[in-house]
């Protein structure tokens, strides 16, 4: 029976892969993969287990038990991403990112991709590397007219904000699941991962800055039109809130999602009562006393949140829990360990093979496969690879799909284009990060 999991679980994946050939969204065959999985093992009353980290061991349980478990440790990830969401579009709602296109002055292209390159490295830590790209794109294509100019900027994005999303524990969804799941520390994170971070997206945008593309200069027409005091206001209430997640954690010791919470009401209380003050005045402008319908940011911004993408969290999630509830990844784990005595070598084709599948069933599967403790070496590593190596397909990270679906990027022109450029910084950053861990293990 394990080998017909096996095979659902893989035409799942496969399903998820092709999606834009199959023109399917992936939700669909991640919410019916994971259905699937635990349907057979409810009806065949297959054996499961969960991993006792401590012995390396797996120990029998039952089925609801488990299930309850997992779905559980899924509703973290998801309550979480789900108030990071809408700060961001509570954000966007008052035109807060405005704020970051009025501080481009220049007009020298090679200035502009070191500043867009740093302003995605630095929003992707701070607001996710999906959102950074949107925000920065949609900026791009005010600022830069030219089409094949902007398609180069956005493939250096791409990296850049993987890069970004790599070193922060809010940073990418894959960090967000080893930091939730107290595999990685924030503090810790950060010292680890922050110099080959940097390096994986400095190395690439310097060989281009030095190339053809990058040179002269851009026309721009000085444009503030949306720029606001209020705008600017929630642009940093939203981004200080978000930040101070990882903080509120590290005093209370509750989840991340708890925080978050926190933090998004904060939010929404100050957007109620900045678009309450708008209303009043233009009803009183108006001599409408009731000024027409009062439409709440809060409410808004949910009905934008992409809610497939969480569903597509949830399928995924639950699905890679199965396979781990019946000892396959465990087991899978002892032999990659036997074949590959080295663990780099392993995390490093994790790397590559996030930009093929999805990095975050391979994240999910690597939680299950290795049982070492809190802020272990491996699980840096697996944040780096995971969170960088989507960058050498568009169609490996989220980052790289919201792009190319934004400026219709040609999968091979991205092939051609930026993908050895995003290797290199893979590459550098990797060894980076070996180069530190030794010597610090050394000094130690």
């Amino acid at each position: 029976m394990e080998t017909v999991i096996i095979a659902i679980f893989v035409l799942g994946y496969l399903a998820i892969t092709l999606e834009h050939n199959l023109k399917i969204d992936k939700l669909i065959p991640a919410l019916a993969m994971m259905a699937l999985l635990w349907a057979i093992i409810a009806l065949t009353h297959m054996d499961v287990f969960e991993v006792n980290t401590a012995l390396k061991e797996l120990e029998p349980t039952h089925v609801d038990e488990i299930l309850l478990h997992h779905l559980g440790k899924t509703a973290e990830i998801l309550v979480f991403l789900l108030g990071a969401m809408t700060i961001v579009e509570i954000i966007d709602h008052f035109n807060g990112f405005q704020t970051i296109k009025s501080f481009i002055k220049f007009k020298s292209k090679r200035k502009l991709l070191w500043l867009f390159a740093f302003l995605a490295f630095i929003l992707s830590a701070i607001i996710d590397n999906l959102t950074a790209t949107i925000v920065l794109i949609t900026i791009l294509q005010k600022v830069v007219k030219d089409r094949n100019t902007r398609l180069w900027f956005a493939g250096l994005i791409i990296i850049a904000a993987n890069a970004g999303g790599a070193w922060s524990p809010i940073g990418d969804v894959t960090t967000t699941m080893l930091w939730i799941a107290n595999k990685v520390s924030t503090v810790q994170l950060i010292e680890h991962l922050l110099i080959p971070s940097l390096i994986c997206m400095i190395v690439p945008v310097l060989i281009m800055g030095r190339s053809k593309h990058f040179k002269g200069d851009i026309e721009m027409e000085d444009d503030d039109t949306g720029k606001t005091k209020q705008g600017s206001f929630m642009l940093y209430l939203g981004l200080g809130s978000i930040v101070f997640v990882p903080i509120f954690k590290t005093i209370t010791h509750l989840p991340p999602y708890v925080g978050m919470m926190l933090s998004l009401a904060i939010v929404a209380t100050f957007a109620e009562i900045l678009s309450s003050r708008a209303f009043s005045v233009g009803g009183a402008m108006s001599g409408n006393e009731d000024g027409g319908s009062h439409h709440s940011p809060v409410h808004t911004a949910l009905a934008r949140i992409e809610m497939p993408s969480i569903l597509f969290f949830l399928g995924i999630l639950l699905a890679v829990a199965a396979l781990e509830s019946l000892g396959i990844l465990f087991h899978f784990a002892e032999g990659l360990n036997s074949t590959f005595p080295n663990t780099d070598v392993v995390v490093l084709l994790l790397g590559a093979g996030s930009a093929v599948i999805d990095n975050v069933p391979l994240v999910a599967a690597s939680i299950g496969m290795f049982s070492e403790g809190l802020d272990n070496p491996l699980w840096h590593f697996i944040a780096y690879s995971a969170g960088t190596g989507g960058s050498m397909l568009i169609i490996g990270s989220a980052a790289g799909v919201v792009a190319m679906g934004m400026e219709k990027i040609d999968f091979f022109w991205y092939l051609k284009k930026i993908s050895w450029l995003a290797f290199i910084g893979f590459a550098a950053g990797s060894a980076a990060f070996i180069l530190l861990r030794d010597f610090v293990l050394n000094v130690a």
